[in-house]
């Protein structure tokens, strides 16, 4: 990377402007009247997206939902890194939602007409070579290359585009009454529109109900109930959205095969190692990974986000590996496996992780819609807890630890059975207790099914033979009005099945993506 930088603090709307730092050289005159000449337009193809019709269904249900209100959705400038560089951009989930934009600073504006909303994409235009933008600002094409123009951009996604430059203008008009902002993305966004909490005890629009209290979206806040509509709304995927998580899936599948594939019976090999070989597929076949990979061996499989990979894989040990990429319009996948590294489970690692595939086998048979969130957890715990008692780890009945008054199995499993999957690897997190943890599930959903055992290598109510033992196995599951259907079923889950699976891969070979 060229160490001729440009400076990252100026604000949004000095777009228009070169920006550069005061390392960088006064240009003499005749340097920029030469630079300013003999350029040759480009062009980009562009033509509308196949899914632009699912955006602005979207955008129509969020504007039922909130009538008569401005709507702002950013999407969040770049994060630095380090100094003057800048992590890889990676958009605001629920601003790809409505838009399919990928590009940062970007902000979508709902504003009320009276019969829905007309909507605005506030975006950062093309550098054109009228100005010196396009090779002195961080922004500009001979740096990052070739931006959409505005008519570009809405041909593109069918929206209506703005400069950015336009934007502070545009939020200063909003009234904060009227307004909801999605917040803690954008800072500038934020400061431009001050948040609004309704009077206790008003009866204006936003205000408290009768006898000072406020309803339930009221006491959510009116920033957070757009956080938690848009969440809720995400809960159910659409043909398109499956088809991106499928392929996500599939594009995992093919990087556990690669690390398989340079997974070596005999000898160590680093975490980092298998961690980095996924990342290439990933990066190959997707946008990037949709988390950060977990590649846990021997007793790290027991740290439950285990995201240092600084271990060694030993044979004899089990290797543990929760992995994802993250699709080019970034859905995620969020697979767990757990191999064996010398080939075979020892009749203990095999006892151990039939109980956590009975368990997560119990989750994906009894998911279908109209059954709780709860219940599917329950199910998979209650396996859980009774092979713990086979295991005669349980201090008390299995009933009993099943109470919730007592829940004591949860020693050796802590987390839950499973999340929502999206554009966010932990999808639909704003939404409502009530339409999510304490909610039902619904047709079109997708969740991971995920139970896990992990006995510490510290802990001395277990025998040492158990101690360092971590097993987790996790599938990403599509509600259908017939029940599940697993997106993950390329990956073998049961221990025979591993088995032979991974001695396929080693046989195989590994090849290089494409």
């Amino acid at each position: 990377m060229s160490d001729e930088r440009t400076d990252i603090t100026a604000e949004p709307a000095e777009v228009e402007t070169a920006r550069t730092e005061s390392h960088d050289p006064d240009f003499p005159e005749k340097f920029l009247e030469f630079m300013r000449q003999g350029w040759r337009d480009s062009t980009l193809p562009v033509g509308p997206r196949p899914e632009v019709p699912n955006h602005a269904k979207r955008r129509s249900a969020l504007s039922a939902a909130l009538p008569g209100e401005t709507l702002v959705i950013p999407t969040g400038p770049e994060k630095v890194r380090a100094n003057d560089t800048a992590h890889r951009f990676r958009p605001g989930s629920d601003f790809v939602y409505l838009t399919g934009d990928h590009e940062p600073d970007s902000v979508l504006v709902m504003r009320p007409n009276g019969s829905g909303h007309d909507a605005v994409l506030y975006m950062r235009p093309r550098s054109s070579r009228d100005g010196d933008e396009f090779f002195r600002s961080r922004n500009g094409e001979l740096w990052v290359g070739r931006r959409h123009t505005l008519t570009e951009k809405a041909t593109e996604l069918g929206i209506e585009t703005a400069p950015l430059s336009e934007l502070p203008a545009a939020l200063a008009d909003c009234a904060p009454g009227r307004t909801r902002v999605l917040r803690g993305l954008d800072p500038s966004v934020d400061g431009a529109v001050r948040p609004y909490d309704p009077p206790q005890g008003g009866t204006g629009q936003g205000g408290a109900a009768e006898g000072g209290k406020a309803d339930g979206a009221e006491r959510l806040g009116r920033d957070r109930e757009l956080a938690a509509l848009l969440s809720e709304q995400k809960l159910v995927k659409d043909e398109w959205e499956i088809a991106q998580l499928q392929e996500a899936v599939d594009a995992t599948v093919r990087g556990f095969e690669d690390v398989a594939r340079v997974l070596p019976a005999d000898r160590a090999v680093s975490e980092r190692l298998l961690e980095g070989i996924f990342g290439l597929r990933a990066r190959h076949d997707g946008y990037d990974v949709g988390y950060n990979s977990i590649v846990g061996a021997g007793e790290h499989a027991t740290i439950l986000h285990w995201i240092h990979n600084t271990g060694i894989t030993r044979p004899g040990e089990l290797l543990l590996m929760d992995m994802g990429v993250e699709g080019r319009n970034l859905y995620t996948a969020d697979v767990t496996r757990v191999l064996p590294v010398s080939g075979t489970f020892s009749p203990l690692q095999r006892q151990v992780y039939d109980i956590v595939y009975a368990a997560q086998q119990a989750g994906i048979d009894f998911v279908r819609p109209g059954v709780t969130f709860k219940d599917v957890h329950r199910t998979c715990m209650r396996v859980l807890a009774e092979g713990l008692a086979e295991l005669g780890l349980l201090p008390v009945s299995v009933d009993e630890a099943m109470d919730e008054t007592s829940t004591v199995y949860r020693r050796w499993t802590l987390h839950g059975f499973g999340h929502m999957l999206g554009l966010d690897v932990h999808d639909c997190a704003n939404a409502r207790k009530e339409n999510y943890r304490e909610g039902t599930l619904g047709e079109g959903y997708v969740l991971t099914v995920e139970p896990g055992l992990y006995f510490q290598p510290e802990d001395d109510l277990v025998p040492a033979e158990l101690r360092g033992i971590g097993i987790r196995i996790e599938d990403d599951v599509l509600v259908t009005a017939d029940g599940a259907v697993n997106l993950s079923a390329g990956l073998p889950r049961a221990a025979d099945e591993v088995e032979a699976w991974l001695a396929e891969q080693r046989e195989a070979g590994f090849r290089l993506p494409g």
